[in-house]
């Protein structure tokens, strides 16, 4: 069998929560993907320029940075992980009901901070809550739990798709519009006095975000059924066993749960108290390079999670504008395929992760990420190329965040402490590239698009060969401190019976 009986066995006794939790990150990757493909018809509902609508990346980006550093205080009881899963789904679903509804900038960026709050906890109580039911054995269903994200973010731009609207530049656009032909249709990224406007009538991208607040409505109401189920609820009866203490397994290493439960949370889903690091005495008489490893890899992670956030974010924006000039509904399919992309390369790299060690695939992924970009700019105005390119980008970026970090555990052996710097430098990446480059692409062109992609992959595959050199001298300090405290410890050495047995003789 592909999956040890074992394993479905743990499943089937979990199946409600762990289908719940994968649900709810459904709803994760079906709110981070939908800004793309409708940045212009946002842009158009709020009269705002695209240098003005990137804080609105920025504004969710931050607050789900928020969320995952302070989500981690709902983890003490099951009600409270279960009771903020409900409400930070449903204010998924409540915004975007709520988004048509905000025609000016502010009011947008205030919305999407709210989601973006919701998303934080939702990214760190679901990684605690599979973790603390499968313990060693949750690695499968974690990588699940993930896949689910890209699944969210596939289908995010496919229900926009039919409402995004065909674009034209404005009436006062005047230097730009007599140099562009009729027939492309595109905004003038560079124009800061162009607005963009809607060749059709209205937009009706609206509909849109009605849809996605229906389609992610049944999750609240899954998480809703979960905590009755629990008889987590005040008005239901407490005598009944609930789920999770019917679970035999769960049952037997109870114990041991207690006391690894915080530290497998945040080594294996990632996610720990991002302001706890620094009061862990552990860190005392470590050597520089464990320290000078940790930035060098949230260098890494800064750059390539950036990357990630201006491609997904900008890439149907670059796609409608000079040189490239797609039509707008060609361009919004760049999205789900870079989506698709993401979560096919999540699935293969589980295997090749077996097969590999993570700094090999390291090694490729960051070159290919190089490889790509650099093509993409030597052809962009090959719209084919622009697709192939999207695809091969998705698979080398997918797996660099897990292999990095399963590459600095393994070479530093940390209790998941360092995972949440790493997990927040990241987000501090995808946060702030957006901000900077939709401000480029606003002053300078699409064109500076891809060069920002370029020189972060460039800087990324630079600070990865450093990390690699660095690791070099980190395992030859701590091999003379291994020596050192076995010369301090008498105990650590075998005893010489040789020598005992040379005495007597003597």
């Amino acid at each position: 069998m592909l999956i040890e009986e074992r394993i479905l066995t743990l499943f089937r006794r979990n199946c409600q929560h762990t289908l719940t939790y994968w649900s709810v990150f459904f709803s994760f990757g079906l709110s981070i993907a939908f800004l793309g493909p409708t940045i212009l018809d946002l842009k158009y509902q709020t009269s705002s320029t695209l240098q003005e609508i990137t804080w609105v990346f920025f504004s969710q980006q931050f607050c789900l940075l928020i969320g995952i550093s302070f989500g981690g205080v709902f983890k003490k009881t099951l009600l409270s992980a279960l009771t903020a899963l409900f409400l930070s789904s449903f204010v998924i679903s409540l915004v975007f009901a709520v988004i048509p509804f905000c025609y000016n900038v502010l009011l947008l960026a205030v919305a999407m901070a709210v989601s973006g709050l919701a998303l934080g906890f939702i990214d760190t109580i679901a990684n605690i809550q599979l973790v603390s039911i499968y313990q060693k054995d949750s690695a499968i269903f974690l990588q699940a739990l993930h896949f689910f994200i890209g699944l969210g973010a596939l289908l995010s731009p496919l229900i926009a798709d039919p409402f995004l609207s065909e674009f034209s530049l404005s009436n006062n656009s005047t230097e730009n519009a007599t140099a562009i032909p009729h027939h492309f249709r595109m905004p003038v990224i560079h124009d800061n006095s162009a607005q963009s406007v809607p060749v059709e009538g209205k937009p009706r991208v609206q509909y849109a975000f009605w849809i996605m607040a229906l389609i992610n409505l049944p999750v609240p109401i899954a998480v809703f059924v979960l905590i009755y189920q629990e008889k987590l609820l005040s008005c239901c009866p407490s005598s009944t066993p609930r789920l999770l203490d019917k679970d035999e397994l769960a049952m037997e290493t109870k114990a041991q749960r207690d006391g690894t439960e915080k530290s497998e949370t945040a080594s294996e889903g990632g996610h720990g108290n991002l302001f706890s690091c620094c009061m862990n005495d552990n860190l005392r008489g470590l050597p520089v390079t464990f320290f000078v490893m940790h930035i060098l890899g949230g260098i890494v992670l800064f750059m390539t999670e950036g990357i990630m956030g201006i491609y997904a974010g900008f890439v149907y924006t670059y796609a409608v504008s000079v040189p490239m000039s797609l039509h707008a509904k060609m361009a919004a399919y760049l999205n789900c395929v870079f989506w698709a992309a993401i979560t096919a390369g999540r699935l293969v790299s589980i295997p090749l992760s077996y097969r590999f060690k993570p700094v090999y695939l390291l090694i490729i992924n960051l070159a290919g990420v190089n490889i790509i970009l650099l093509l993409l700019l030597i052809f962009n105005t090959n719209s084919v190329f622009l697709f192939v390119g999207t695809s091969f980008l998705g698979l080398f970026l997918s797996s660099i965040f897990p292999c990095l970090l399963a590459y600095t555990e393994d070479i530093l052996n940390y209790q998941g402490c360092a995972t949440a710097v790493l997990v927040a430098t990241a987000q501090m990446g995808e946060m702030s590239m957006q901000v900077l480059v939709g401000s480029l692409i606003q002053a300078k062109g699409s064109f500076s698009f891809l060069v920002c992609g370029l020189l972060l992959s460039s800087v990324a595959l630079l600070v990865f060969l450093i990390l690699i050199v660095c690791n070099h001298f980190h395992k030859k300090l701590t091999g003379t401190s291994k020596k050192a405290s076995m010369v301090e410890d008498p105990s650590a050495f075998p005893p010489p019976e040789k020598s005992e047995q040379k005495i007597p003789v003597t």
